[in-house]
């Protein structure tokens, strides 16, 4: 499969619906050559040249989109632990997370993969365990990926300077990876990591010039620990440290005020919202979105890892998020579909710095393409709001990143067995 996918080369997209018109688009590589106005000379003169071509009558293309905080092989417990707040929730989670293994993470992380990219997702960002295993899985099944060594020391002196040296050794192994996942570092919650640890992860973080991925603010509770033991906000607390700046990913955030959203922002921080966990948990729902945007902080979308979210799916995330902000501002233009969209797909890119989540030529291409002769999007008025608003996951029909398909006609090679492997799996480990 890893040979399919990396086979570069050319594809042409005819007919397919893009801002309102009908267009043709050439990929060469990895890359979008040239978008033109649909013309069947040009579709001719590519069959001539025997390039591959995908006949999109039919159907729109999207971004792929950019699910910036997963933990994917939490696939493994889909359903393990329901009806329970953070606090019970992490110990239960964390007493299965104790018997995981290489082959648990890879066929769990292989399950995640088909979820997201049977709802269009195409980059995404996991904080999880056993990352060299993990990076093998998501290349094999051709998504763009960052993977963490994960800080988690409960404040164990000896199990931190232990997590410091695995830290190292994993960044080293990480640099024969293939060119399409990277490594990072996560440090779990200011909760959960000595201080000591937190410093030497950012440091490490900065000299190596690495992304930095942390949960911050996650729960009312948290932020009501944080002022009684340390007399300062978990922003605070972590900004006194030099933590912050570009190079870190912000799960949740939901639980800051002005001063916290200033400090993100003139950092330029990715701040990460990921609503339906927090619906779930019960956490929060009163995502400070736009202060954070004229902030100055990058907007992304998350799905969180489906042991509390339940799914991976970044459509359901964005119409969600677009619902929750509108009731609770009681204001109906909150979140509008241009800005939902940048925050979903292009500035996920941007946090890595990368020249994608968008349909330009010259941009990598990742993206999606849906299918628009249903109900769903009829009549289309208005793409974007039948998309997220009308439609589900399953109007994706074609999945393309790296320039390379990863699924068409919603058919992804493999997945049958793999979906077997992890149901054998579950037997054993849940």
């Amino acid at each position: 499969m890893l040979n399919f996918i990396l086979n570069m080369g050319k594809l042409f997209i005819s007919d397919v619906y893009l801002n309102g018109k009908q267009k043709d688009i050439l990929i060469n590589g990895d890359k979008i050559e040239k978008i033109a106005a649909t013309n069947p000379a040009t579709l001719s003169k590519m069959q001539k040249e025997k390039v591959k071509v995908i006949d999109a009558k039919g159907m729109a293309v999207i971004p792929g989109f950019a699910n910036m905080h997963t933990h994917a092989a939490m696939t493994m417990m889909r359903g393990a632990q329901e009806d329970s707040k953070l606090k019970k929730w992490l110990h239960a989670i964390w007493k299965r997370e104790a018997k995981l293994n290489d082959e648990i993470v890879y066929y769990g992380t292989k399950l995640a993969c088909i979820e997201m990219i049977k709802s269009g997702t195409t980059l995404y960002n996991d904080q999880y365990f056993y990352p060299d295993t993990a990076a093998l899985a998501a290349t094999e099944m051709g998504l763009r990926s960052w993977h963490s060594y994960v800080f988690l020391d409960l404040g164990n002196k000896k199990k931190a300077e232990t997590q410091r040296e695995q830290c190292q050794k994993m960044f080293e192994r990480s640099k024969s990876w293939s060119p399409l996942t990277k490594f990072e570092v996560a440090v779990h919650a200011p909760y959960s990591v000595s201080g000591d640890n937190v410093k030497w992860a950012a440091d490490f973080a900065r000299d190596n010039n690495l992304m930095l991925h942390i949960h911050i603010a996650e729960t009312g509770q948290e932020r009501l620990d944080c002022l009684r033991k340390y007399k300062c906000s978990p922003v605070e607390y972590l900004d006194n440290m030099g933590l912050f700046g570009p190079n870190i990913i912000a799960a949740h955030c939901i639980w800051i005020d002005e001063k916290g959203i200033e400090t993100l922002g003139k950092n330029h921080v990715t701040v990460v919202h990921n609503i339906n966990s927090n619906l779930k948990l019960a956490s929060g729902y009163k995502f400070k979105f736009q202060e954070l945007i004229d902030a100055g902080a990058n907007v992304c979308i998350g799905t969180d890892g489906v042991a509390s979210s339940n799914n991976l799916d970044v459509l359901e995330a964005m119409k969600t998020a677009a619902l929750v902000q509108k009731a609770w501002r009681k204001d109906p233009s909150a979140i509008p579909l241009h800005e939902l969209m940048g925050c979903a797909c292009e500035n996920g890119y941007k946090a890595f710095g990368l020249n994608g989540g968008k349909i330009e030529a010259g941009t990598l291409a990742d993206m999606s393409l849906i299918r628009i002769d249903n109900y769903a999007f009829t009549p289309n008025i208005n793409f974007l709001a039948n998309l997220v608003y009308s439609a589900h996951s399953d109007c994706v029909d074609t999945v393309i990143c790296n320039g390379k398909i990863l699924m068409k006609g919603r058919k992804i090679k493999g997945e049958e067995e793999i979906c077997a492997k992890v149901a054998e799996l579950a037997k054993d480990y849940v």
